[in-house]
């Protein structure tokens, strides 16, 4: 018995070590790749475009962002395809269903517009501006930041809204969920919170593996060097 104790206060060094390395490993880590932790059904390509988007806007002369949202438009409607993260304190705030465009596809969205009246959804990266309270109630306008992509956002009135045709059950039922006439709509039940977090100025991110835009978004084109000096900004206000 005297023996083992022995053993193990010998070994406690070791085994506290090997107890810290993953908080430590993790802390390390890119933003991107936390927030791909936090969000294992996301894919990890679509976050870390995200990011890159996100950041790039903010060496740009954009405003600081503390919150960002990832829709992945490559996923069917039936299943969580929108994250709401808080990027200082890397916690992941929502997981949910969101609705795409009449003219966007049926249970998959395959089509996507800038076009006022095309009852289709926009890709690209948006800021979020003001609420207001309108016919789909509490409401939340984006402005588009991509000339030719999404830029009519606010003529379009493209906002976030909670929508009743939303919900699990109907995913369930028709293997899909209702579509919008272009706004990312979300269930009525988290609309109100999910907006508070985004309001004031945070990102989104919407995503769709289209060739022209991926090759030509001048947010997916910051240098290295450039989103470095972005992600440090996010740790220093996350110490502030």
């Amino acid at each position: 018995m005297i023996r083992l104790f022995r053993t193990l206060l010998a070994s406690a060094p070791l085994l506290g070590a090997l107890f810290f390395l993953p908080s430590q490993v993790h802390a390390t880590d890119s933003l991107g790749e936390a927030l791909s932790r936090l969000a294992p059904a996301a894919d990890p390509k679509v976050i870390g475009l995200a990011v890159q988007a996100a950041e790039c806007a903010q060496t740009q002369g954009g405003q600081p962002a503390d919150r960002l949202a990832v829709i992945d438009y490559s996923k069917p409607s039936s299943q969580p395809r929108l994250w709401v993260f808080d990027t200082v304190n890397r916690k992941l705030l929502f997981q949910e269903l969101v609705a795409h465009g009449k003219n966007s596809g049926d249970a998959n969205a395959t089509k996507f517009s800038n076009a006022p009246d095309s009852l289709a959804s926009s890709l690209g990266l948006f800021r979020t501006s003001d609420t207001y309270t309108g016919k789909n109630g509490y409401s939340l306008r984006m402005s588009g930041l991509e000339p030719g992509v999404n830029d009519q956002a606010m003529a379009r009135a493209i906002v976030i809204h909670g929508a009743a045709y939303v919900n699990e059950a109907m995913a369930k039922v028709a293997g899909r969920i209702g579509r919008s006439w272009g706004c990312p709509a979300v269930r009525t039940a988290i609309a109100h919170k999910l907006i508070d977090a985004l309001k004031g100025g945070q990102m989104v991110f919407s995503y769709y593996p289209d060739k022209r835009w991926l090759a030509s978004s001048n947010y997916l084109k910051c240098t290295n060097g450039q989103l470095a000096k972005a992600e440090a900004n996010v740790v220093a206000r996350a110490g502030t």
